[in-house]
Order: C-alpha cells, then sequence, then structure tokens
C-alpha cells in the first residue's frame, strides 16, 4: 500500500505491456496511487494493470504516448492532484526513485522535474542518439538541457494543466514540455536515476522519431523567445473523462 501523499499521483502510459508491467504497478504503488493509462493494448495490459492494484483508463484505438500521458493527466487534475509522476510501463524506470522526486519538489517545488539517465550506461548507439538529441535541443532553447527524452519526471501545477493543449500524440510531447516551461520562465529540476535497459522491445521507430524530435527542436526554436503566460489554471474539461471502459479500486 503506498505512503505518499494523496496530491501526487503516478500515471503509467501502457503499450502490450502486459509482460512488465505488474511489478512495476505494484512497486510504484507502494509510494503512490497509480493510475494506467491502457493506449489500445490487444493484450493483457488493462488485467494486468487492474490485478496489480492501478486504476486504468483505457483508451482505443491506439493513439500515442503522447495522447495517453494527456488521458491520465485529464484524469489525475479532475481527482484535485497537485502533481503525476511519469514512469514506462517496461521496467526501465525503478519506482524506488519516486521519493527523490518527491524530496525535489517539496525542496524547490519546480512544476517540472526530470530524471537524468547516466548515458554513458547506455548501449553505444543509444548514447551517441541521446548525445546528439541533448546538443540539438540544448541549441534549439538556447540553454543546456541534460536529458531532453527521459520519460520519468514529476509534472505539477501551474505547468500540468496548460500541457492538455499540445496536440503531439507520440514521444515528442515530453520534449514540447519542456519548451513550454521554459517559455513560461519555470523552473526545472532534475533527479539522477538509475540507467536500465530491459529485453522488451522499444515502440520506437526510428527513423520518424528522428523526423518527429527534429520537427518538435526546430519548433521549439523558432517559439522559445515567445513568453507564455500561466496567469490561470484552465480546466481539464467540461465534463470527467469517460471511466466507461475503466477498472478503479
Amino acid at each position: 500500500m503506498h505512503s505518499g501523499p494523496a496530491d501526487v499521483i503516478a500515471v503509467i502510459p501502457a503499450y502490450q505491456a502486459a509482460a512488465t508491467l505488474g511489478a512495476v504497478v505494484s512497486l510504484t504503488a507502494e509510494h503512490l496511487p497509480v493510475l494506467v493509462v491502457d493506449d489500445g493494448s490487444t493484450d493483457e495490459t488493462e488485467h494486468v494493470a487492474a490485478a496489480a492494484g492501478a486504476g486504468v483508463l483505457r483508451q482505443v484505438p491506439n493513439q500515442g504516448k503522447g495522447a495517453a500521458l494527456r488521458a491520465g493527466f485529464r484524469s489525475a487534475l479532475h481527482q484535485g492532484v497537485q502533481a503525476v509522476i511519469t514512469l514506462d510501463a517496461d521496467g526501465q524506470h525503478d519506482p524506488s526513485s519516486i521519493p527523490a522526486f518527491l524530496e525535489a519538489w517539496r525542496r524547490g517545488l519546480a512544476p517540472l522535474i526530470i530524471g537524468r539517465r547516466d548515458f554513458s550506461q547506455m548501449p553505444l548507439s543509444r548514447r551517441l542518439a541521446n548525445d546528439l538529441g541533448t546538443l540539438t535541443f540544448s541549441w534549439a532553447v538556447g540553454r543546456h538541457v541534460a536529458d531532453n527524452q527521459s520519460g520519468y519526471r514529476l509534472i505539477a501545477r501551474p505547468l500540468l494543466p496548460h500541457l492538455l493543449g499540445s496536440t503531439e500524440p507520440g514521444f515528442e510531447f515530453e520534449v514540447e514540455m519542456i519548451t513550454l516551461a521554459i517559455r513560461a520562465g519555470l523552473a526545472i529540476d532534475w533527479v539522477p536515476i538509475p540507467t536500465i535497459y530491459t529485453q522488451q522491445g522499444s515502440h520506437i521507430r526510428p527513423v520518424a522519431h528522428v523526423r518527429n524530435f527534429l520537427r518538435v527542436a526546430w519548433a521549439a526554436h523558432r517559439s522559445v523567445g515567445r513568453p507564455l503566460d500561466l496567469g490561470f489554471d484552465p480546466a481539464p474539461s467540461d465534463q470527467p473523462p469517460d471511466q466507461s471502459a475503466s477498472t478503479d479500486r
């Protein structure tokens, strides 16, 4: 049973993750309530998540990680949370790092805290890709961003509600939110996390991923100089998310 604060929940986007998700949910639930967003899986992802104790929000058809995260954020905001912690379903994010995120948030109240991986611990191809991505995105926004693609994050108000307007369906949503935080003049903090690679296959399509990353980086370069006003907290929507296909404990 989790012992974390009630105003923070974990959001885990999941696609075809039945083999790994149960352990991730169980370990995460030791710290926080867990919401899994099943992004149109055709395996047992939904049932594994529910059996492990997570609330489940299912979206059909598959819409991408960015869309799944926003569905989770919308649900979390309707619950009145102040922050969410996002981690992946494949076991690459160690839930034992959750207290470090919470401590960093309490200490500095940065509304975006990103888990910083050690690129030297990655396979060579991944290390080169992340080093190049770091250089490219840091150039785009005019400041050093140590790890722009880590999905292990704490995202809090006032930034959280303003991410719902994004139309980025995939992994690029996580890059875009850094740009939005910079434009809004919000603090960004970092937490070192273990660098873990599992035997599970990635859902990333390399060519499309590079193309979309460069597109988002160029958009960041063009927009980063335009201040973003977060002076109000937009409502998530007029109605709460449809829970008809969800399973909550």
